[in-house]
C-alpha cells in the first residue's frame, strides 16, 4: 500500500506499510531507504544490524553508514553477536561498527532484571513500540550513534531497523543525544508494517 500526499509545492512523499512484519521487507526497505535518502541529499544512514548482514547491503551505496549491533553480552557473556570478520568486512567498505549499551536499556534493564519493575527508560522503549519495533529500534540506533559522535549532529539521517531479523521499518529523523532525548525529531516513516506483534 502506497499513500502519497504534498509535502510543499514540488515534493511528494511516498509512505510504504508492508502487510507483515518481517525480514522478508528488507530489500524493499532498503531500496526505499536508499532512494529517500538520494532525493533528499540526506548523506548518513544508520542501520541496526545484529550479525551484520543487513548492513553489508548497504557497501557501495555513496552514503555515510553507520551499523548499530548489539553490545557484548547481549546474548552470551562477553561476546558479540557480529562475528569479527564481518566487522572488519564492514569496516574495510567504510561502515562504522558500533556495538555499545543500548540506549532504552542499560541500567534500567538491570533494575529489571533484579528487582522486577519497570524504569522510565522501559516506558519510553514500550510507547515508541505502538509505531511497531523498528521504529523503536530506529529512534535507539540513532540516538547511540549521534552519542558515539559517528553522524552529525543537527542533520536529518535515515534510520533503518527490524523487527527481529533483517529490515522492515525506515524513518527520516533529527537524532539528539542521549542527555537530550525528547529533543529527536522523527520528520517522516518512510516504510513499516502495518501489521506487527509487540517485542
Amino acid at each position: 500500500m502506497v499513500l502519497a500526499g504534498k509535502h510543499d509545492a514540488k515534493e511528494v512523499v511516498h509512505l510504504v506499510y508492508w502487510a507483515k512484519e518481517g525480514k522478508e521487507n528488507t530489500e524493499a526497505t532498503l531500496e526505499a531507504a536508499l532512494q529517500y535518502a538520494r532525493e533528499r541529499g540526506i548523506n548518513s544512514i544508520v542501520v541496526a544490524s545484529s550479525t551484520g548482514a543487513t548492513a553489508e547491503k548497504f557497501i557501495g551505496c555513496g552514503k555515510k553508514v553507520v551499523c548499530v549491533t548489539y553490545q557484548a553480552g547481549f546474548k552470551e557473556p562477553g561476546k558479540l553477536t557480529m562475528k569479527p570478520e564481518t566487522r572488519e568486512r564492514l569496516q574495510q567498505a567504510g561502515i562504522d561498527v558500533l556495538a555499545t549499551t543500548h540506549l532504552m536499556a542499560g541500567l534500567d534493564r538491570a533494575l529489571r532484571y533484579k528487582f522486577q519493575g519497570i524504569y522510565p527508560s522501559e516506558i519510553m522503549a514500550y510507547t515508541l513500540r505502538m509505531f511497531g519495533q523498528g521504529v523503536k529500534v530506529c529512534v535507539e540506533v540513532a540516538g547511540m550513534a549521534l552519542d558515539a559522535g559517528l553522524i552529525p549532529h543537527g542533520e536529518e539521517i535515515v534510520a533503518v531497523a527490524g523487527s527481529g531479523r533483517g529490515a522492515d521499518t525506515a524513518v527520516v529523523m533529527v537524532p539528539a543525544h542521549s542527555q537530550y532525548f525528547f529533543d529527536t525529531k522523527i520528520k517522516e516513516i518512510i516504510c513499516k508494517p502495518r501489521e506487527f506483534e509487540h517485542h
